[in-house]
């Protein structure tokens, strides 16, 4: 199963598309994600805040940044 971390913030509306992508893609491939609200870390901020939404695969660390689209994800994750 892949698991992926979505870099987020509130009130992003890009990080809401993320987030849809990632919804629609757990019905029909394993996919598991955890959101990490990168405001709590001052370290997170600095690395991701021009860049978020970003999905970073856990099981390779590659990253990927916004603009993706459900194809770019499935493509990070057979990565």
């Amino acid at each position: 199963m892949a698991q992926l971390i979505l870099y987020t913030t509130s009130h992003c509306h890009l990080c809401e598309q993320a987030e849809a992508l990632l919804i629609g893609l757990k019905d029909q491939h394993k996919v598991n994600w955890q959101a990490i609200e990168i405001s709590n870390d001052d370290h997170l901020t600095d690395k991701y805040g021009i860049r978020i939404p970003v999905i970073k695969s856990i099981n390779n660390q590659a990253e990927l940044n916004w603009p993706f689209s459900a194809d770019d994800i499935l493509t990070l994750i057979r990565a």
